[in-house]
Protein backbone atom coordinates (compact mmCIF):
# COMPACT_ATOMS: atom_id res chain seq x y z
CA UNK A 1 0.00 0.00 0.00
CA UNK A 2 1.38 3.40 -0.98
CA UNK A 3 1.76 6.34 1.41
CA UNK A 4 -0.99 8.21 -0.44
CA UNK A 5 -3.38 5.27 0.02
CA UNK A 6 -2.59 5.05 3.73
CA UNK A 7 -3.28 8.77 4.16
CA UNK A 8 -6.52 8.47 2.22
CA UNK A 9 -7.73 5.52 4.31
CA UNK A 10 -6.86 7.21 7.60
CA UNK A 11 -8.68 10.37 6.54
CA UNK A 12 -11.71 8.36 5.43
CA UNK A 13 -11.80 6.54 8.78
CA UNK A 14 -11.74 9.84 10.70
CA UNK A 15 -14.34 11.41 8.41
CA UNK A 16 -16.54 8.34 8.87
CA UNK A 17 -16.32 8.75 12.66
CA UNK A 18 -17.14 12.45 12.40
CA UNK A 19 -20.13 11.76 10.17
CA UNK A 20 -21.33 9.07 12.58
CA UNK A 21 -21.26 11.50 15.50
CA UNK A 22 -22.82 14.17 13.28
CA UNK A 23 -25.95 12.09 12.82
CA UNK A 24 -25.80 10.59 16.33
CA UNK A 25 -25.98 14.06 17.90
CA UNK A 26 -28.49 15.28 15.32
CA UNK A 27 -30.91 12.40 15.97
CA UNK A 28 -30.95 12.51 19.76
CA UNK A 29 -33.97 14.88 19.98
CA UNK A 30 -35.96 12.54 17.71
CA UNK A 31 -34.94 9.42 19.63
CA UNK A 32 -35.89 11.09 22.92
CA UNK A 33 -38.89 13.01 21.59
CA UNK A 34 -41.47 11.65 24.04
CA UNK A 35 -39.56 12.31 27.32
CA UNK A 36 -38.52 15.76 26.02
CA UNK A 37 -42.15 16.50 25.06
CA UNK A 38 -43.40 15.50 28.49
CA UNK A 39 -40.75 17.46 30.41
CA UNK A 40 -41.31 20.72 28.53
CA UNK A 41 -45.06 20.08 27.90
CA UNK A 42 -44.78 20.41 24.12
CA UNK A 43 -47.15 19.88 21.21
CA UNK A 44 -46.08 17.88 18.15
CA UNK A 45 -45.69 21.16 16.26
CA UNK A 46 -43.20 22.38 18.89
CA UNK A 47 -41.34 19.07 18.62
CA UNK A 48 -41.16 19.59 14.88
CA UNK A 49 -39.84 23.12 15.31
CA UNK A 50 -36.73 21.66 16.96
CA UNK A 51 -35.84 20.10 13.63
CA UNK A 52 -36.78 23.24 11.73
CA UNK A 53 -34.54 25.64 13.65
CA UNK A 54 -31.66 23.19 13.39
CA UNK A 55 -31.96 22.82 9.63
CA UNK A 56 -32.51 26.52 8.96
CA UNK A 57 -29.35 27.58 10.79
CA UNK A 58 -27.51 24.66 9.21
CA UNK A 59 -28.52 25.91 5.77
CA UNK A 60 -27.93 29.60 6.51
CA UNK A 61 -24.32 29.20 7.60
CA UNK A 62 -23.64 26.31 5.22
CA UNK A 63 -23.21 28.45 2.08
CA UNK A 64 -20.50 30.78 3.46
CA UNK A 65 -18.81 27.79 5.06
CA UNK A 66 -18.95 26.01 1.70
CA UNK A 67 -17.12 28.94 0.11
CA UNK A 68 -14.64 28.83 3.01
CA UNK A 69 -14.14 25.12 2.25
CA UNK A 70 -12.95 26.03 -1.25
CA UNK A 71 -10.52 28.65 0.06
CA UNK A 72 -9.17 27.46 3.43
CA UNK A 73 -7.58 24.40 5.00
CA UNK A 74 -10.36 21.84 5.17
CA UNK A 75 -8.94 19.76 8.02
CA UNK A 76 -8.79 22.82 10.31
CA UNK A 77 -12.31 23.84 9.41
CA UNK A 78 -13.57 20.36 10.30
CA UNK A 79 -11.71 20.37 13.64
CA UNK A 80 -13.25 23.71 14.66
CA UNK A 81 -16.73 22.63 13.58
CA UNK A 82 -16.66 19.29 15.43
CA UNK A 83 -15.40 20.93 18.64
CA UNK A 84 -18.14 23.58 18.53
CA UNK A 85 -21.05 21.21 17.91
CA UNK A 86 -19.83 18.79 20.62
CA UNK A 87 -19.76 21.65 23.14
CA UNK A 88 -23.33 22.64 22.23
CA UNK A 89 -24.50 19.01 22.35
CA UNK A 90 -23.42 18.94 25.99
CA UNK A 91 -25.22 22.24 26.53
CA UNK A 92 -28.42 20.64 25.15
CA UNK A 93 -28.38 18.20 28.04
CA UNK A 94 -28.16 21.07 30.55
CA UNK A 95 -31.03 23.10 29.07
CA UNK A 96 -33.37 24.49 31.72
CA UNK A 97 -36.25 25.25 29.35
CA UNK A 98 -37.53 24.66 25.83
CA UNK A 99 -36.12 28.02 24.67
CA UNK A 100 -32.65 27.20 25.99
CA UNK A 101 -32.82 23.76 24.38
CA UNK A 102 -33.72 25.36 21.03
CA UNK A 103 -30.79 27.78 21.34
CA UNK A 104 -28.38 24.92 22.03
CA UNK A 105 -29.63 23.03 18.97
CA UNK A 106 -28.98 26.15 16.89
CA UNK A 107 -25.34 25.96 18.00
CA UNK A 108 -25.12 22.29 17.07
CA UNK A 109 -26.43 23.17 13.60
CA UNK A 110 -23.74 25.82 13.11
CA UNK A 111 -20.97 23.39 14.03
CA UNK A 112 -22.27 20.55 11.88
CA UNK A 113 -22.70 22.81 8.83
CA UNK A 114 -18.93 23.16 8.54
CA UNK A 115 -18.27 19.46 8.05
CA UNK A 116 -20.33 18.16 5.12
CA UNK A 117 -18.91 20.36 2.33
CA UNK A 118 -15.34 20.05 3.64
CA UNK A 119 -15.59 16.28 4.12
CA UNK A 120 -17.05 15.61 0.68
CA UNK A 121 -14.50 17.92 -0.92
CA UNK A 122 -11.68 16.01 0.80
CA UNK A 123 -13.04 12.66 -0.36
CA UNK A 124 -13.23 13.95 -3.92
CA UNK A 125 -9.51 14.80 -3.78
CA UNK A 126 -8.42 11.64 -1.95
CA UNK A 127 -10.17 9.04 -4.14
CA UNK A 128 -10.38 8.78 -7.96
CA UNK A 129 -13.73 8.75 -9.73
CA UNK A 130 -13.58 4.97 -10.22
CA UNK A 131 -13.65 4.40 -6.42
CA UNK A 132 -15.43 7.51 -5.28
CA UNK A 133 -18.93 6.05 -4.79
CA UNK A 134 -17.52 3.32 -2.55
CA UNK A 135 -15.52 5.87 -0.55
CA UNK A 136 -18.60 8.09 -0.30
CA UNK A 137 -20.61 5.04 0.76
CA UNK A 138 -18.16 4.36 3.61
CA UNK A 139 -18.28 8.02 4.67
CA UNK A 140 -22.08 8.04 4.57
CA UNK A 141 -22.12 4.76 6.52
CA UNK A 142 -21.84 7.10 9.48
CA UNK A 143 -25.44 8.13 8.83
CA UNK A 144 -27.21 4.79 9.45
CA UNK A 145 -24.77 3.77 12.17
CA UNK A 146 -25.19 7.18 13.80
CA UNK A 147 -28.97 6.75 13.72
CA UNK A 148 -28.62 3.19 15.00
CA UNK A 149 -26.40 4.30 17.88
CA UNK A 150 -28.61 7.28 18.73
CA UNK A 151 -31.77 5.19 18.95
CA UNK A 152 -30.16 2.26 20.77
CA UNK A 153 -28.11 4.22 23.29
CA UNK A 154 -30.62 7.04 23.77
CA UNK A 155 -33.34 4.56 24.65
CA UNK A 156 -31.08 2.69 27.06
CA UNK A 157 -29.53 5.78 28.66
CA UNK A 158 -32.88 7.56 28.75
CA UNK A 159 -34.47 4.76 30.77
CA UNK A 160 -31.48 4.44 33.14
CA UNK A 161 -30.42 8.04 33.78
CA UNK A 162 -32.88 10.29 31.92
CA UNK A 163 -32.76 11.99 28.53
CA UNK A 164 -30.24 14.67 29.56
CA UNK A 165 -27.48 12.14 30.20
CA UNK A 166 -27.57 11.01 26.56
CA UNK A 167 -26.59 14.51 25.34
CA UNK A 168 -23.77 14.85 27.87
CA UNK A 169 -22.27 11.46 26.98
CA UNK A 170 -22.57 12.13 23.24
CA UNK A 171 -20.28 15.18 23.46
CA UNK A 172 -17.17 13.22 24.51
CA UNK A 173 -16.33 11.34 21.24
CA UNK A 174 -16.66 14.58 19.27
CA UNK A 175 -13.73 16.21 21.06
CA UNK A 176 -11.56 13.15 20.36
CA UNK A 177 -12.45 13.21 16.65
CA UNK A 178 -11.73 16.95 16.47
CA UNK A 179 -8.15 16.22 17.52
CA UNK A 180 -7.77 13.36 15.05
CA UNK A 181 -9.02 15.52 12.19
CA UNK A 182 -5.93 17.73 12.55
CA UNK A 183 -3.80 14.67 11.70
CA UNK A 184 -5.52 14.11 8.35
CA UNK A 185 -3.67 14.85 5.11
CA UNK A 186 -4.83 17.95 3.23
CA UNK A 187 -4.58 16.94 -0.47
CA UNK A 188 -4.15 19.29 -3.38
CA UNK A 189 -7.50 20.23 -4.91
CA UNK A 190 -8.19 18.09 -7.96
CA UNK A 191 -5.39 15.69 -7.02
CA UNK A 192 -7.24 12.58 -8.26
CA UNK A 193 -8.74 14.07 -11.41
CA UNK A 194 -7.78 13.46 -15.03
CA UNK A 195 -8.64 17.10 -15.69
CA UNK A 196 -7.64 20.31 -14.01
CA UNK A 197 -9.17 23.74 -13.97
CA UNK A 198 -7.88 27.26 -13.37
CA UNK A 199 -8.70 28.84 -10.02
CA UNK A 200 -12.16 30.35 -9.63
CA UNK A 201 -11.60 33.13 -7.15
CA UNK A 202 -14.76 35.23 -7.18
CA UNK A 203 -17.81 33.94 -5.33
CA UNK A 204 -20.21 35.39 -7.93
CA UNK A 205 -18.44 33.53 -10.72
CA UNK A 206 -18.35 30.33 -8.66
CA UNK A 207 -22.09 30.39 -7.91
CA UNK A 208 -22.92 31.23 -11.53
CA UNK A 209 -20.82 28.33 -12.82
CA UNK A 210 -22.42 25.85 -10.42
CA UNK A 211 -25.97 27.01 -11.14
CA UNK A 212 -25.53 26.41 -14.87
CA UNK A 213 -25.29 22.65 -14.26
CA UNK A 214 -28.68 21.15 -15.17
CA UNK A 215 -28.14 17.91 -13.26
CA UNK A 216 -27.57 19.85 -10.06
CA UNK A 217 -31.05 21.39 -10.31
CA UNK A 218 -32.64 17.93 -10.58
CA UNK A 219 -30.51 16.71 -7.66
CA UNK A 220 -31.52 19.73 -5.59
CA UNK A 221 -35.20 18.98 -6.29
CA UNK A 222 -34.70 15.37 -5.21
CA UNK A 223 -32.85 16.50 -2.08
CA UNK A 224 -35.71 18.78 -1.03
CA UNK A 225 -38.21 15.92 -1.21
CA UNK A 226 -35.84 13.33 0.19
CA UNK A 227 -34.93 15.39 3.25
CA UNK A 228 -38.51 16.41 3.96
CA UNK A 229 -39.26 12.72 4.37
CA UNK A 230 -36.06 11.88 6.20
CA UNK A 231 -36.52 14.52 8.90
CA UNK A 232 -40.22 13.81 9.24
CA UNK A 233 -39.78 10.10 9.83
CA UNK A 234 -36.62 10.42 11.95
CA UNK A 235 -38.36 12.90 14.23
CA UNK A 236 -41.61 11.01 14.69
CA UNK A 237 -41.15 7.28 14.08
CA UNK A 238 -40.24 6.43 17.68
CA UNK A 239 -43.13 8.58 18.92
CA UNK A 240 -45.42 6.77 16.44
CA UNK A 241 -44.31 3.38 17.76
CA UNK A 242 -44.91 4.48 21.33
CA UNK A 243 -48.35 5.95 20.62
CA UNK A 244 -49.85 3.73 17.92
CA UNK A 245 -48.14 0.38 18.64
CA UNK A 246 -47.92 1.15 22.40
CA UNK A 247 -44.23 0.31 22.84
CA UNK A 248 -42.03 1.60 25.64
CA UNK A 249 -39.16 4.05 25.01
CA UNK A 250 -36.49 1.34 24.94
CA UNK A 251 -38.49 -0.99 22.66
CA UNK A 252 -39.46 1.82 20.26
CA UNK A 253 -35.86 2.99 20.11
CA UNK A 254 -34.68 -0.53 19.29
CA UNK A 255 -37.16 -0.87 16.42
CA UNK A 256 -36.12 2.51 15.01
CA UNK A 257 -32.44 1.67 15.44
CA UNK A 258 -32.84 -1.44 13.31
CA UNK A 259 -35.35 -0.16 10.75
CA UNK A 260 -33.95 3.35 10.22
CA UNK A 261 -30.30 2.77 11.04
CA UNK A 262 -28.98 -0.76 10.64
CA UNK A 263 -30.80 -1.50 7.40
CA UNK A 264 -29.26 1.63 5.90
CA UNK A 265 -25.85 -0.06 6.00
CA UNK A 266 -27.09 -2.51 3.36
CA UNK A 267 -28.31 0.27 1.11
CA UNK A 268 -25.07 2.24 1.38
CA UNK A 269 -22.78 -0.70 0.65
CA UNK A 270 -24.85 -2.10 -2.20
CA UNK A 271 -25.53 1.38 -3.55
CA UNK A 272 -21.85 2.29 -3.58
CA UNK A 273 -20.73 -1.00 -5.11
CA UNK A 274 -23.48 -1.26 -7.72
CA UNK A 275 -23.36 2.48 -8.42
CA UNK A 276 -19.67 2.29 -9.36
CA UNK A 277 -20.28 -0.73 -11.57
CA UNK A 278 -23.18 0.92 -13.40
CA UNK A 279 -21.22 4.16 -13.75
CA UNK A 280 -18.45 2.28 -15.54
CA UNK A 281 -20.87 1.21 -18.30
CA UNK A 282 -23.22 4.21 -18.45
CA UNK A 283 -22.78 7.81 -17.31
CA UNK A 284 -26.18 8.00 -15.61
CA UNK A 285 -25.84 4.66 -13.81
CA UNK A 286 -25.62 6.12 -10.32
CA UNK A 287 -28.64 8.43 -10.40
CA UNK A 288 -30.66 5.88 -12.37
CA UNK A 289 -30.07 3.33 -9.60
CA UNK A 290 -31.13 5.90 -6.98
CA UNK A 291 -34.32 6.69 -8.92
CA UNK A 292 -35.34 3.03 -9.16
CA UNK A 293 -34.66 2.36 -5.49
CA UNK A 294 -36.67 5.41 -4.42
CA UNK A 295 -39.58 4.25 -6.57
CA UNK A 296 -39.51 0.86 -4.86
CA UNK A 297 -39.25 2.39 -1.37
CA UNK A 298 -42.55 4.28 -1.62
CA UNK A 299 -45.00 1.33 -1.62
CA UNK A 300 -42.95 -0.34 1.12
CA UNK A 301 -43.59 2.62 3.45
CA UNK A 302 -47.29 2.59 2.54
CA UNK A 303 -47.55 -1.13 3.40
CA UNK A 304 -45.72 -0.53 6.70
CA UNK A 305 -48.24 2.13 7.70
CA UNK A 306 -51.11 -0.21 6.78
CA UNK A 307 -50.06 -2.71 9.47
CA UNK A 308 -52.60 -2.93 12.32
CA UNK A 309 -51.87 -1.94 15.89
CA UNK A 310 -49.47 -4.39 17.53
CA UNK A 311 -48.01 -5.73 14.26
CA UNK A 312 -44.56 -4.42 15.15
CA UNK A 313 -42.56 -7.13 13.38
CA UNK A 314 -44.24 -6.64 10.00
CA UNK A 315 -43.97 -2.84 10.37
CA UNK A 316 -40.25 -3.20 11.08
CA UNK A 317 -39.69 -5.46 8.07
CA UNK A 318 -41.42 -3.14 5.58
CA UNK A 319 -40.07 0.14 6.93
CA UNK A 320 -36.61 -1.43 7.18
CA UNK A 321 -36.71 -2.60 3.55
CA UNK A 322 -37.75 0.90 2.51
CA UNK A 323 -34.92 2.42 4.52
CA UNK A 324 -32.36 0.15 2.83
CA UNK A 325 -33.63 1.35 -0.55
CA UNK A 326 -33.55 5.04 0.34
CA UNK A 327 -29.98 4.89 1.66
CA UNK A 328 -28.79 4.10 -1.85
CA UNK A 329 -29.41 7.83 -2.43
CA UNK A 330 -26.41 8.89 -0.36
CA UNK A 331 -23.68 6.83 -2.02
CA UNK A 332 -24.97 7.40 -5.56
CA UNK A 333 -26.38 10.94 -5.72
CA UNK A 334 -23.62 12.50 -3.60
CA UNK A 335 -21.06 10.89 -5.93
CA UNK A 336 -22.95 12.18 -8.98
CA UNK A 337 -22.40 15.75 -7.71
CA UNK A 338 -18.66 15.10 -7.85
CA UNK A 339 -19.04 13.83 -11.44
CA UNK A 340 -20.47 17.08 -12.81
CA UNK A 341 -18.73 19.75 -10.69
CA UNK A 342 -15.08 20.72 -11.09
CA UNK A 343 -12.87 20.09 -8.00
CA UNK A 344 -12.38 23.76 -7.07
CA UNK A 345 -16.14 24.31 -6.80
CA UNK A 346 -17.29 21.15 -5.00
CA UNK A 347 -17.53 22.77 -1.59
CA UNK A 348 -19.65 25.54 -3.10
CA UNK A 349 -21.86 23.08 -4.98
CA UNK A 350 -22.45 20.88 -1.92
CA UNK A 351 -23.24 23.89 0.27
CA UNK A 352 -25.80 25.20 -2.25
CA UNK A 353 -27.36 21.75 -2.50
CA UNK A 354 -27.51 21.47 1.28
CA UNK A 355 -28.94 25.00 1.60
CA UNK A 356 -31.82 24.21 -0.74
CA UNK A 357 -32.63 20.77 0.61
CA UNK A 358 -32.54 21.90 4.24
CA UNK A 359 -34.38 25.22 3.86
CA UNK A 360 -37.04 23.92 1.45
CA UNK A 361 -37.14 20.29 2.52
CA UNK A 362 -35.80 19.22 5.91
CA UNK A 363 -36.91 22.37 7.72
CA UNK A 364 -40.50 21.72 6.65
CA UNK A 365 -40.42 17.97 7.20
CA UNK A 366 -40.54 17.81 10.98
CA UNK A 367 -42.70 20.92 11.44
CA UNK A 368 -45.28 20.03 8.76
CA UNK A 369 -45.45 16.47 10.07
CA UNK A 370 -46.00 17.80 13.59
CA UNK A 371 -48.66 20.26 12.43
CA UNK A 372 -50.45 17.58 10.41
CA UNK A 373 -50.32 15.26 13.40
CA UNK A 374 -51.87 17.92 15.65
CA UNK A 375 -54.52 18.67 12.99
CA UNK A 376 -55.55 15.04 12.49
CA UNK A 377 -55.51 14.45 16.25
CA UNK A 378 -57.92 17.36 16.66
CA UNK A 379 -60.12 15.90 13.92
CA UNK A 380 -60.12 12.50 15.63
CA UNK A 381 -61.10 14.10 18.93
CA UNK A 382 -63.99 16.01 17.36
CA UNK A 383 -65.16 12.93 15.43
CA UNK A 384 -65.32 11.02 18.71
CA UNK A 385 -67.37 13.79 20.32
CA UNK A 386 -64.69 14.37 22.96
CA UNK A 387 -63.76 17.75 24.43
CA UNK A 388 -60.24 16.96 25.69
CA UNK A 389 -57.17 15.62 23.87
CA UNK A 390 -56.26 12.06 24.81
CA UNK A 391 -53.53 9.57 23.89
CA UNK A 392 -55.62 7.61 21.32
CA UNK A 393 -56.31 10.82 19.38
CA UNK A 394 -52.60 11.72 19.37
CA UNK A 395 -51.83 8.24 18.03
CA UNK A 396 -54.46 8.44 15.29
CA UNK A 397 -53.31 11.94 14.28
CA UNK A 398 -49.68 10.95 13.84
CA UNK A 399 -50.63 7.78 11.98
CA UNK A 400 -52.66 9.76 9.43
CA UNK A 401 -49.94 12.39 8.99
CA UNK A 402 -47.27 9.85 8.11
CA UNK A 403 -49.00 8.87 4.86
CA UNK A 404 -47.49 11.99 3.26
CA UNK A 405 -44.12 10.19 3.20
CA UNK A 406 -44.74 7.56 0.46
CA UNK A 407 -46.44 10.19 -1.74
CA UNK A 408 -43.37 12.45 -1.68
CA UNK A 409 -41.07 9.49 -2.34
CA UNK A 410 -42.67 9.07 -5.77
CA UNK A 411 -41.96 12.72 -6.60
CA UNK A 412 -38.37 12.28 -5.43
CA UNK A 413 -37.94 9.31 -7.77
CA UNK A 414 -39.24 11.44 -10.64
CA UNK A 415 -36.61 14.12 -9.94
CA UNK A 416 -33.87 11.51 -10.01
CA UNK A 417 -35.08 10.18 -13.35
CA UNK A 418 -34.78 13.78 -14.55
CA UNK A 419 -31.16 13.88 -13.37
CA UNK A 420 -30.50 10.60 -15.16
CA UNK A 421 -31.46 12.34 -18.41
CA UNK A 422 -28.99 15.21 -18.03
CA UNK A 423 -25.95 13.87 -16.18
CA UNK A 424 -24.15 12.51 -19.26
CA UNK A 425 -24.37 15.87 -21.01
CA UNK A 426 -23.12 17.74 -17.95
CA UNK A 427 -20.16 15.37 -17.62
CA UNK A 428 -19.24 16.11 -21.23
CA UNK A 429 -19.60 19.83 -20.59
CA UNK A 430 -17.19 19.54 -17.67
CA UNK A 431 -14.62 17.79 -19.87
CA UNK A 432 -14.90 20.52 -22.48
CA UNK A 433 -14.48 23.31 -19.91
CA UNK A 434 -11.20 21.99 -18.61
CA UNK A 435 -8.16 20.69 -20.42
CA UNK A 436 -6.59 17.29 -19.79
CA UNK A 437 -4.00 17.54 -17.07
CA UNK A 438 -1.50 15.68 -19.24
CA UNK A 439 -1.68 18.46 -21.82
CA UNK A 440 -0.72 21.19 -19.37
Amino acid sequence: MSEAQRKARFALAVLFGINLMNFFDRQLPGALAEPIRHEFDLSDTQLGILGTVFTLIYAAVGVPLGRLTDNWTRTRLIAVGVSFWSLLTAASGLASSYAVFVAARLGVGIGEASCAPASQSLIGDLFPASRRARAMGIFMLGLPLGLFGAYMLAGLIGELWGWRAAFLIAAVPGFVLAGLSLLMHEPQRGATELVSAPPTAEARSAFRTVLRIRTLWWIVASGILFNFNTYAINTFQSAFLQRFHELGLKEASTVSAVSLGLTGVIGLFLGGWLGDRLHASRANGRVLLAAICMGVASPLVFIALQQPKGSVLSFTVFIGASSAMTFVYYSTVYSAIQDVVEPRLRGTAVSLYFFAMYVLGASFGSTVMGALSDHFAQQAMLAAGATAMAAPFKAAGLHSAMYVIPALMILCAGSLFGAAGTVAGDMENLKRRVAPASAR
